[in-house]
């Protein structure tokens, strides 16, 4: 699996049957929540064609 050099912490709010459940599963697979979570990410990046990485700067003058 790949694991990125750099990380930076999300954090979220959700409901606490969810996340027991959530959490539940997970470790029923054999996965931590993070490594879930991480590939939900990557997918939905990758489904909505966006690229990690830094934003060009916008030009000025745009309105």
């Amino acid at each position: 699996m790949f694991v990125e050099s750099k990380t930076a912490r999300l954090a979220v709010l959700i409901d606490p049957a969810k996340k027991e459940a959530f959490e539940r599963l997970c470790a029923e697979q054999g996965l931590t929540p993070s490594q879930v979570v991480r590939q939900l990410i990557r997918e939905y990046l990758q489904r909505h064609g966006a690229t990690p990485g830094p934003r060009a700067p916008a030009r000025e003058g745009r309105s």
